[in-house]
């Protein structure tokens, strides 16, 4: 039986379990969330709804950086400094949209969603 997260055999009011009047659906099975984390760059593709695939970083060590004067270079990740999305992201160094990375250039700031798109983009912040 897949996990859900609807629960589709509620109970009576009497306390009896009642038969579902239908079966689960593929996209209301739940997943363990996919976090990208630093190392050595491993992509997973999976199927997802209207027979389209979703390409997910599991891991990656360049970022795509912009910097202020129009132009875009592919920097090394040094390390993970802060994840405002949570605070055991930021123990872990999972990287998600948000999180501010130390790279060769400097301090910057995820703006895509590596864990859902497959590639990492990032802006310079000013220091």
């Amino acid at each position: 039986m897949r996990k859900s997260v609807e629960n589709l055999a509620t109970s009576k009011i009497t306390g009896g379990r009642r038969s579902p009047l239908r079966i689960r659906r593929k996209y209301e099975t739940d997943r363990y969330p996919n976090e990208a984390v630093n190392g050595a760059q491993v992509t997973v593709t999976r199927r997802v709804r209207g027979s389209n695939n979703k390409v997910a970083l599991k891991s990656i060590d360049f970022v795509n950086l912009a910097t202020g004067d129009s132009k875009v270079i592919k920097s090394k990740i040094i390390k993970v400094l802060d994840n405002a999305t949570n605070n055991d992201y930021r123990r872990r160094g999972i990287i998600s949209k948000g999180a501010i990375l130390e790279t060769k250039e400097g301090k910057c700031k995820v703006v895509s969603k590596p864990g859902q798109t497959g590639i990492a983009n990032a802006i310079l912040l000013k220091e």
